[in-house]
């Protein structure tokens, strides 16, 4: 099991069996600076080693704000001291990379990552937002694709992914040039979240909790697969993700077991083996009982 030392900017706690919350706590508005978009890469990266872990939410400590974005005092991009165009372009990217390796941490998780958002969500905000598996948000939330108004493109994760999660790309691109202001129930109108919560930060985050808690109690082989396997459909052909998923399942139900279960898995009838927790589930199912798995194996 992991242990987990909570910093100055970031607050890290168990509230149930399985399930983590992630709680940024940079006053007053979590403004991301350098350190705190590394420590919540580096916080992401230990949960996904967590074999205690089967789900996580992110959420804002601070009462009225998720995060106002990006510390322009302090963004982490420093100036490259070379004259040279071609050299300067060498640091920055490196630079740029690194920050968008933090935030992707997120969507690299192998446990499931529930946004759980209230107030202002703006810029970085966003970008988070994207990184996740799921967004919840409260009724209060408020967004911005802000980075237009700095005079950038968005370049952290936006732009590469909220298409993708969306499917509209005629309202994310107003989104994205105008910088506009766009509110929860905007946001769950195009598909941006799946859930609009009535109240701000303890009725968000208590739902979304209750949301990791049910995620928590399936088997963690069927839940890392699936979110792994919806990444893997997102970013390639139909036909491809289907090849890809008979090779995955192929491994994934391999556990020798004495027979063979009835009705239920009638689609499984040609196989000789079943994983253990396909036949606790199927087990769980036929007794009415709750199923218990395994943790994942320790990386």
């Amino acid at each position: 099991m992991v242990v987990y030392h909570s910093t100055p900017f970031i607050k890290v706690t168990k509230p149930y069996t399985h399930v983590i919350l992630v709680e940024l706590q940079r006053k007053p508005v979590n403004a991301f600076n350098e350190a705190l978009w590394t420590e919540l890469g580096q916080t992401f990266d230990l949960i996904s080693k967590d074999d205690d872990v089967r789900a996580a939410v992110l959420a804002s400590g601070l009462p009225k704000f998720f995060s106002a974005g990006i510390d322009l005092n302090d963004t982490g991009i420093a100036e490259c001291e070379s004259s040279d165009p071609a050299r300067t372009a060498f640091v920055l990217r490196e630079q740029i990379l690194k920050f968008q390796g933090a935030i992707s941490a997120m969507e690299r998780c192998r446990h499931p990552v529930i946004f759980a958002a209230h107030g202002i969500v703006y810029g970085l905000g966003v970008d988070i937002a994207c990184a996740c598996d799921a967004r919840y948000v409260a009724s209060d939330a408020m967004f911005s694709i802000k980075e237009v108004d700095i005079a950038l493109a968005a370049d952290i994760g936006t732009l590469a992914r909220i298409s993708k999660i969306t499917g509209n790309a005629s309202i994310v691109s107003e989104l994205a040039l105008t910088a506009r202001p766009f509110n929860a129930k905007e946001a769950r109108a195009f598909g941006f979240v799946s859930r609009v919560v009535s109240g701000s930060r303890t009725e968000v985050v208590q739902a979304a909790l209750e949301t990791a808690q049910l995620i928590s109690q399936k088997s963690p082989i069927a839940i890392t697969g699936t979110k792994h396997l919806l990444m893997h459909a997102r970013d390639h052909s139909v036909a491809e993700n289907l090849a890809y998923t008979a090779l995955w399942n192929a491994a994934a139900v391999q556990t020798e077991v004495s027979k063979r279960c009835n009705f239920f898995i009638a689609f499984f009838t040609r196989l000789e083996q079943l994983s253990q927790d396909i036949k606790n589930a199927i087990a769980a199912f036929q007794s009415k009982k709750p199923a218990k798995f395994r943790n994942l194996p320790k990386l």
